[in-house]
């Protein structure tokens, strides 16, 4: 299990704890996260789980792919340099401890 805290945009933080190989998207849905809708299911075709991933994790998350740029081109919130899909970015070991803030608003 991976820890993986959400912050809000009121600035409340949760923690919760994801399977190695789930998304960050799922793992939020699955522990009741709000902030993160996954209209999509996690198929890339929405920018529903867009999130900001904290400067500290931004290498070991990666870089957004060329699909992921243009559905971010659609997000209701800022578009930021840490902006990434959380569909797209899967639990490893590596990535326990990571930090992520929602944005205000997802549609």
């Amino acid at each position: 299990m991976v820890k993986v805290t959400y912050i809000h945009a009121d600035g409340r933080e949760v923690t919760v704890e994801g399977r190695i190989g789930a998304s960050v998207m799922e793992t939020a849905r699955a522990n009741g996260i709000d902030g993160i809708v996954g209209e999509c299911g996690g198929a890339m075709a929405c920018a529903t789980c867009h999130c900001y991933v904290d400067a500290d994790w931004q290498a070991a998350t990666g870089p957004r792919n060329d699909g992921e740029d243009l559905m971010l081109d659609c997000t209701a919130a800022e578009l930021r340099d840490t902006s990434r899909l959380s569909c797209q970015i899967r639990l490893t070991p590596a990535l326990d401890g990571l930090r992520v803030e929602l944005p205000a608003e997802q549609h």
